[in-house]
This record gives C-alpha cells, sequence and structure tokens, in this order.
C-alpha cells in the first residue's frame, strides 16, 4: 500500500531531524500534530543536500548533487520517490502548494557551495536568499495552509528570520568553515584578521533581521506560533552567548547551547506562550 510507504517515508524525515538537530526536532514538536511531518519532511530535505556539499569529501559532490537535484524534480512531478526522504517532501510540496521557485533558489545556493570559498556582497545575498530565506518560505507555505494573503504579509519576516538562522550559523561555524573547507561568507572580512569590529557588525546585521521575525512570529496562526517561538529562544540564546565570546575564540572553537540550557528556554517560552507574552 503506498499509504505504508509514505509513512515510513515520514518516519525517516524524522529520523533525520532527530539525528541532525535536537533544537529543530524540540521546536518542531511544539508545533500543533498536522503541522509536524511537513516541516520534518522539508528539514530532511534541506538536511541531505547540505550534506551533500558539506560532508561527502570524498565522493564526487556535484555528480551527486546532480542527482539529488534531477531525483528532487521527479518526484515532485511524479508524485513518489524511492528516496523516502524526496518522498515525504513532496508530499508536503504538491500538498501546501511550493513553489517551484523557492525549490530552485535553494539547489542553486547548494550548487554555489561546490565551488565558492569567498563571497562578495551580491553573492552572499544570493546564497542567503536560496540557503535560508526560501526556506523560511517553504516552511511559512505550511504554516499559512493556503491563505495566500497572510503569507504575503508575513513572507518578508519569515525571509528575515531565516536570515538571522543563517547568519548565527555562519558565526557558530567558522572555525569548520574557514579552517576545514575554506569557505567564507561573510562579504568584505579577512578571517585572518576577524576582529571584534567584524563581529559587532555581523552582530548588528542578525540583531536588524531578528527584531524584524519576532514580528513576523507574532502574527502566526496559533497552530505555529510556540514551535517558531522556541526555535527562535532557542537561536537568540546562542547568538548571546555568541556576542559574549571574543572574536579570536571564535575562530578556535563551536559555540554550543547545552541541553539544559535547552529545557530552561523551553519552559520559559510556554509560559510566555500560555499567558499570551510573545
Amino acid at each position: 500500500m503506498k499509504a505504508l510507504y509514505d509513512n515510513v517515508s515520514i518516519q525517516c524525515s524524522r529520523l533525520v531531524t532527530r539525528c541532525y538537530s535536537t533544537s529543530f526536532s524540540i521546536g518542531i514538536s511544539c508545533l500543533k500534530n498536522e503541522l509536524r511531518d511537513p516541516i520534518y519532511s522539508i528539514y530532511g530535505f534541506v538536511r541531505f543536500a547540505d550534506e551533500i556539499v558539506d560532508t561527502f569529501h570524498d565522493y564526487n559532490k556535484k555528480e551527486l548533487l546532480d542527482r539529488f537535484k534531477q531525483d528532487t524534480y521527479c518526484a515532485l512531478e511524479e508524485k513518489i520517490s524511492l528516496n523516502p526522504i524526496l518522498n515525504s517532501f513532496q508530499a508536503t510540496a504538491n500538498q501546501f502548494k511550493i513553489d517551484k521557485e523557492l525549490i530552485d533558489l535553494f539547489l542553486h545556493s547548494m550548487e554555489m557551495d561546490l565551488c565558492a570559498k569567498e563571497y562578495d556582497a551580491t553573492g552572499f545575498k544570493e546564497y542567503i536568499l536560496g540557503s535560508a530565506e526560501v526556506v523560511g518560505l517553504m516552511c511559512l507555505h505550511v504554516f499559512c495552509n493556503g491563505d495566500n494573503d497572510l503569507f504575503q504579509k508575513l513572507k518578508p519576516h519569515a525571509m528575515s528570520l531565516g536570515s538571522a538562522f543563517q547568519k548565527i550559523n555562519f558565526l557558530r561555524d567558522l572555525n569548520a568553515d574557514f579552517a576545514g573547507m575554506g569557505r567564507t561568507y561573510f562579504p568584505g572580512i579577512e578571517m585572518n584578521h576577524f576582529d571584534e569590529n567584524s563581529k559587532k557588525n555581523i552582530e548588528d546585521s542578525i540583531e536588524a533581521d531578528f527584531r524584524d521575525g519576532y514580528t513576523g512570529i507574532r502574527q502566526l496562526p496559533r497552530s505555529a506560533r510556540f514551535g517558531v517561538y522556541v526555535a527562535y529562544m532557542y537561536y537568540l540564546a546562542l547568538f548571546e552567548k555568541i556576542r559574549n565570546t571574543p572574536s579570536q575564540q571564535m575562530l578556535q572553537s563551536r559555540i554550543r547551547i547545552h541541553n539544559r540550557h535547552k529545557a530552561r528556554l523551553l519552559a520559559y517560552s510556554y509560559f510566555k506562550y500560555q499567558l499570551n507574552l510573545l
């Protein structure tokens, strides 16, 4: 039965999310039940594409990504895939009418990671759009569930939140990206001379994105608001820890939020949500 295979497929997407990100897993678990599996499927899709360009160093990444891209488009058109991650993603994309342009932009950013090592301002903006902002829009399609007026209203805020999350990831992973893969995402910054002023300029940009993203969170349907707010609080805590870390230390270690801190953030977020204090 196809239904059984579809169930197996979404279980694979859940497993991928839980194995790769405890923070997003907890955030997704705070969504209303009917929203969880579609968001798991989106996360599984973007995570697998990202893994190809970030970790499969002993393989031909371009061939793997080209095949993944072709398989994605076939899955979307045929409404089935023997890759369970793509099978669950196509079901979500087709059900919630996720724009193909968003998927194109995302896959293009993954292709940029195959060769780009340094980004100018234009390239950075292009990469952020495809790797993060459109992922926020994919999720927003699910949260709005066909309400196009609401989608258009919240679109810029969802893009800002995705941008903030991605920039924080870049700061958190400075050492792995630069020392491990020779990548420099932030334009105009010499990583060999990364200092407090450079760090402050990036932080100011993130802070502006966070403010705009939070405005959108408060206007989300109640079914999605708590889960997105939890993810926002986790990233905000990570951002505050990064702000309190000297620039040179950023190049030596990866900043993390411990599980006990995450538990406290979850309790605090739930308290504010229940009392309508977001």
